[in-house]
């Protein structure tokens, strides 16, 4: 098992540190091999996200129809929940001889994920080396599942890296990070905090405004990252602070990695034209099913045909068709034919012989926005952890300036004993200026196409 993964029970208290504390155990931890922090497949995974880059199209389907007939079997076997399912359809992986037969299975959905969770886990897994990940979801639907331990983080890293290599990034640089965390809870905390596992620069993510920006400013002009990795909705208010000082930041920046929100190529062009370098895009989520990041040279973002099988649904009338997908890898809670509810534009693809697409349309860029204008991401309010356990459905309603009723479908496993418990979690991530209402309700707001919505908004 990987180190990082033994570890990953403390990681609340490391980060709860002070900084002296966190950064002398993380310098020492930054010494030890990238193998011995993420494991003895973290080498496998590095060359098997190097490779098929120039197989054809038959290779790739050899090589995918083998993982996808050893998931089959697997979860038949070994998981509850699919040989329930499977059965219920008629099929069994006995009907998995080519890879178009995968049309022959059922869907899985994020609802049978939060009704049946336990079911999906393998019995061929021990407890002890499975993690559970708890998330909103891309549109406020919460789904709980599990990783493998010693495979899951480790190929995330490993198939991350691949990717951004591609935009000249590389180990140990220096990199500021807007991505969710929060530095500053009281008015005395910086709005920075130095990671020295990977020297990295967290920056806050809810303290972007122009009030605060000149202490982001100070800080990354201290620290001149060679790369920034940033939601889009970040990167842009970055952007737009920028400009409105009237000065340029100090340094260049190589790269500005940017995924887990939907970034159209107009707001690519704004981020190109303000700081100068390389804007990458990249696809992921937190099932860890499929990834897809750009080329080295092209916008279309490619499926790493060795990370999941990727399929797409029927294309709705904008031609937009829904990414679903089969994951390998994860014996502990295997995903197949997952529905993931994003969608996207199918296209030929010339860098890679992979799906490629032109553009996805996942988690959009939203916001809440406090009683002084500050402006909190939803992505970063999307925590990876038990806050929404139990939750069917979660929304947020504004109507007013720092007034947030934050509504919640609660099911049959929920407890009115989490209440305290996601308000606490919820303030921390908004920040000041903020009031916050907590109310069950039966059902949400839906848009007319009937896709649920993080937030309804009429500010």
């Amino acid at each position: 098992m990987a180190l990082e993964d033994r570890l990953y029970p403390l990681l609340s208290l490391y980060e709860r540190s002070p900084q002296w504390a966190k950064t002398f155990v993380g310098s020492c931890y930054s010494l030890l091999p990238q193998h011995v922090r993420l494991g003895r497949r973290y080498g496998e995974f590095c060359e098997l996200a190097q490779s098929f880059q120039t197989s054809t199209p038959e290779e790739i389907a050899a090589w995918q129809t083998g993982l996808v007939r050893r998931m089959l079997t697997h979860a038949y076997e070994t998981c509850p929940f699919y040989k329930r399912h499977y059965d219920d359809h008629g099929v069994s992986p006995k009907d998995f001889t080519r890879l178009s037969d995968i049309t022959r299975f059922p869907y899985v959905e994020k609802k049978h994920l939060q009704d049946f969770r336990e079911e999906f886990v393998s019995s061929a897994v021990p407890a002890n080396q499975r993690l559970l990940i708890t998330t909103g979801g891309s549109t406020g639907v919460p789904v709980g599942f599990y990783l493998q331990k010693g495979v899951s983080r480790t190929k995330e890293q490993a198939f991350l890296e691949a990717m951004w290599k591609r935009a000249s990034w590389k180990p140990q640089v220096r990199m500021a990070v807007i991505r969710g965390h929060v530095t500053k809870v009281n008015k005395k905390d910086s709005i920075a905090a130095y990671e020295a596992t990977r020297n990295w620069l967290i920056l806050s993510s809810s303290h972007l405004d122009v009030e605060n920006f000149p202490d982001y400013r100070k800080a990354l002009e201290k620290f001149r990252p060679k790369h920034l990795h940033a939601y889009p909705s970040a990167a842009l208010m970055l952007a737009e602070l920028v400009a409105k000082s009237g000065r340029p930041l100090s340094f260049p920046l190589t790269s500005i990695l940017c995924g887990s929100e939907s970034l159209p190529l107009n707001q690519k062009r704004i981020l190109e034209e303000a700081f100068q370098c390389r804007i990458y895009r990249w696809y992921g989520h937190s099932e860890r099913v499929v990834l897809a990041g750009e080329g080295t040279t092209s916008e279309l973002l490619y499926f790493f045909p060795q990370y999941g099988y990727v399929e797409f649904g029927e294309a709705d009338e904008g031609g937009l068709q829904e990414i679903v997908g089969t994951s390998f890898h994860n014996f502990a809670m295997p995903l197949i034919r997952y529905r993931t509810g994003d969608l996207a534009k199918v296209t030929d693809g010339t860098e890679f012989p992979w799906p490629a697409v032109s553009r996805i349309v996942g988690r959009q860029q939203e916001f809440v926005v406090s009683k002084t204008g500050r402006k909190v991401s939803l992505t970063a309010i999307n925590m990876h952890d038990e806050i929404f356990a139990g939750l069917y459905a979660v929304q947020f309603l504004q109507e007013k300036l720092g007034v947030l009723d934050f509504r919640y479908v609660a099911g049959p496993t929920f407890s009115p004993a989490q209440i305290p418990v996601i308000e606490r979690g919820l303030l921390r991530k908004l920040g000041e200026g903020f009031e916050l209402t907590l109310r069950a309700v039966s059902e949400m707001e839906k848009p007319a196409r009937g896709k649920h919505r993080w937030l309804v908004s009429t500010i």
